[in-house]
């Protein structure tokens, strides 16, 4: 089985960030072969920094290897080194309809918060489909609010096979069963976000430890005593959700392990818990981030047994499309 996510080099990493999509990354790398990529053409859609831009390519690569990801066993790549990647977005757009890119989420979501609103965001999804399909994917580790860009990657591939042959791998989403949302400390009923959160209520995974445990100290919780999973109580549905990640247990065995205990105790129970579970990865990426020139390397490595890969599927998609010259 072949698995395949990106993710975005936009600002530090949080705990939304590794829960959601680093730690399925590293699990992954039991169930097949991963190919992980860091979508730098995806941060150009909206305004950036280019200096900052290869600043946080670099700083989500360290992550990305501290975390578990193991260049022997899995494929660690950036995404404008292959440019594979935008020639078939290109492709694809053939097999795209206008009216389910207005549809996307994301996009109206992000034009809102742009005065100018770049051609490029409004391909966003396309591209993440080319991402996918070029690797002839299997899975999709995603967040849950990735379900739509997933769907419509499969509906892409769908309608381009019914028209030119059975070219392209239809994917399937893979979804953490907790974590997959994780909200914001100080507002529950908004996801947690470098972009759009709190500092206060944003956890990042190099944080230092007392910097997070203060952090959980002061989260938002709900009125009354009761510590469980419920809509009414989203600040403690939010804490209980992060514990049953951490620890990779049920939510209705903390409820069971937390009954009668205060808020107070148990904010710092959280806290303590992911100070823990954080630190080999703030310590070993404070190593690797130091050596700039062997990140690279390794990106480089990634890129060229993906261009590999890549470069079969170009070639079938081509000859079915009519497009380039014949095969063979």
């Amino acid at each position: 089985m072949r698995i395949f996510s990106g993710i975005q080099p936009t600002g530090r990493k949080h705990l939304g960030n590794y829960i959601g999509a680093v730690e399925q990354y590293v699990a992954g790398q039991q169930r097949g072969d991963g190919i992980y990529c860091i979508v730098d053409l995806h941060a150009i859609t909206v305004p950036y920094d280019p200096a900052q831009l290869r600043r946080d390519v670099y700083d989500l690569a360290a992550v990305l290897l501290a975390a578990g990801i193991e260049p022997q066993r899995s494929i660690l790549l950036r995404q404008s080194d292959v440019a594979e990647h935008t020639e078939l977005q290109w492709l694809l757009m053939s097999s795209t309809a206008y009216g389910e890119l207005t549809r996307m989420t994301q996009f109206k979501d992000k034009s809102a918060q742009h005065e100018f609103i770049s051609a490029g965001l409004f391909g966003y999804p396309v591209l993440m489909a080319a991402d996918i399909l070029l690797y002839r994917t299997d899975q999709v580790p995603v967040g849950d609010d990735q379900r739509q860009h997933v769907e419509l990657t499969r509906d892409v591939a769908q309608r381009f096979n019914a028209r030119f042959g059975e070219v392209l791998v239809i994917p399937e989403g893979y979804y953490p069963p907790v974590g997959a949302r994780i909200m914001d400390l100080q507002n529950p009923e908004r996801k947690m976000s470098t972009t759009g959160g709190s500092p206060q209520g944003t956890v990042y995974v190099t944080d230092e430890p007392d910097v997070i445990i203060k952090k959980f100290r002061t989260a938002v919780t709900d009125s009354g005593r009761e510590i469980r999973h419920h809509r009414d109580k989203p600040g403690v549905s939010n804490l209980l959700e992060i514990l049953a990640a951490v620890r990779s247990s049920s939510v209705q065995e903390l409820e069971r392990e937390f009954d009668g205990v205060g808020y107070g105790d148990f904010k710092l129970a959280v806290g303590e818990a992911v100070a823990g579970y954080l630190a080999p990865v703030r310590e070993r990426y404070a190593q690797l981030r130091a050596d700039e020139p062997a990140l690279e390397r390794e990106l480089e490595r990634g890129a060229q047994r993906a261009r590999g890969i890549a470069s079969e599927t170009m070639r079938a998609v081509r000859e079915a499309m009519g497009v380039g010259r014949r095969a063979g």
